[in-house]
């Protein structure tokens, strides 16, 4: 079997309402997804969700390989990129192609990856995510009661910026989550997306948990800083949890002799190789390892095959337009079905009827770093309740999709996802 080239396609996440973090907000709910299609002369198709930055010189180091070479193939993945840097939107490239081979490889096997890879349980513990910090109250509170009705007992919400704002959010979807358990206490993490400078962070966190139980704190610091991050776990109760924006095991090393991280996550778009070789190192470690994403397929599939997978991240209830998956969302957990590979089908004719191609980050989401960020005196600002985000700002893109269909919040529920 030879890998014989490649197809790009860009679709969206409708999330039906707006979603960001401490660093900016998408008003419109709507999120860019790019894919990879990697293709074989034996007519077997590989999916991957990544990046499409330096596809081209990256895809070199695999053409005309057997994909099943994964391991191989992915070390010489990041010996093509190295001169460029085998980071941020290039790394999440090399993850789409990885991502891509696992899949072809084990449909070559014709097993679904999470049994080709060792798996003995297709059931993946999850926490809700809802990407939440521009929602109200009461929509924050209906948003984790959807996730509720699913068995989640467990949400990570954004916050960072106001210190009572986010007590208040905590306690409410603790209530939320509490009651549909039967009482049971739930699990609770507050992501603040390297928002924080070190002494705001033990200051931030220490005075949440005067009144709230917190399971872990994410990214509190850079994510390169060891000794900050060090800091801030030794003057804190909750686990510190980093890692989804780190792109090598070199980058994880560092983070591990200062002692400063409890929980190593990575992220979807890093890919199945990377998030393996991670979890060995975290279980070499007495770490647990917690994948991050909104489309986290090809790191379920691969968490069932490792020791320390501690629970995995569940964002949108639906996935993107234009794809399918084949895992249900059952008694707060992922179920992976039967289908060969990942599962994955894509349906090229509903994502070619948007016509998107991916462009430039967008400064009025969060992928833009503010540019006071670690700055503030206090650890409280004031809100209105009008003021939705830290930012109040809108997509500035002119060629941006058009505002998503308003999909109810419980369509689908207990049923296998669908396309949108």
């Amino acid at each position: 079997m030879r890998i014989t080239g490649y197809r790009t396609l860009t679709t969206i996440q409708e999330w039906a309402r707006p979603v960001g973090d401490a660093n900016g907000l998408f008003e419109d709910g709507v999120t860019t997804v790019p894919i990879v299609l990697v293709d074989t002369d034996e007519g077997i198709t590989g999916v991957g969700v990544g990046s499409h930055v330096e596809l081209e010189s990256v895809f070199a180091a695999i053409e005309g390989e057997d994909p099943r070479s994964v391991a191989a193939l992915y070390d010489r993945m990041l010996r093509y990129s190295f001169k460029a840097g085998h980071a941020g939107a290039v790394f999440a490239t090399v993850g789409a192609l990885d991502t891509a081979l696992w899949d072809i490889k084990a449909q070559a096997a014709d097993e679904p990856l999470w049994r080709f890879l060792g798996g003995r349980d297709r059931a993946v513990p999850a926490y809700a995510s809802g990407l939440d910090i521009g929602l109200g109250d009461d929509d924050l509170a209906a948003a984790y009661g959807v996730y509720a009705e699913r068995g989640l007992r467990a949400a990570k919400l954004k916050g960072g910026i106001d210190v009572e704002r986010d007590r208040r959010r905590l306690h409410l979807v603790r209530e939320v989550l509490t009651e549909a358990g039967g009482g049971a206490r739930p699990g609770l993490m507050l992501d603040a997306n390297e928002i924080w400078s070190r002494k705001q962070a033990v200051r931030h966190v220490s005075e949440l948990e005067r009144t709230v139980d917190i399971a872990w704190v994410e990214e509190p610091v850079r994510r390169w800083d060891a000794e900050g991050l060090a800091v801030v776990q030794r003057g804190i109760r909750a686990a510190v949890a980093s890692g989804e924006n780190l792109t090598g095991l070199e980058q994880f090393r560092p983070l591990l002799r200062a002692g400063g991280v409890d929980i190593l996550q990575t992220s979807a778009v890093g890919g199945i190789t990377h998030f393996l070789r991670v979890a060995s190192l975290a279980h070499a470690h007495d770490l647990p390892v917690s994948p991050i994403g909104n489309i986290p397929v090809g790191l379920l599939h691969a968490a069932t095959s490792v020791p320390n997978h501690l629970v995995s991240e569940l964002q949108d209830l639906r996935p993107p337009v234009g794809l399918t998956a084949d895992l249900d969302i059952e008694d707060g957990a992922f179920v992976l079905g039967d289908s060969p590979g990942l599962g994955i089908t894509v349906h090229k004719g509903a994502i070619a009827e948007l016509g998107l191609r991916p462009g430039p980050a967008n400064p009025a989401g969060p992928g833009i770093r503010p540019e006071r960020a670690g700055l503030r005196l206090f650890a409280t600002e004031q809100h209105t309740e009008t003021d939705r985000s830290p930012t109040r700002r809108k997509r500035a893109d002119p060629e941006a999709p058009p505002a998503p269909r308003q999909v109810p919040a419980t369509e689908n529920r207990r049923t296998r996802l669908t396309e949108i």
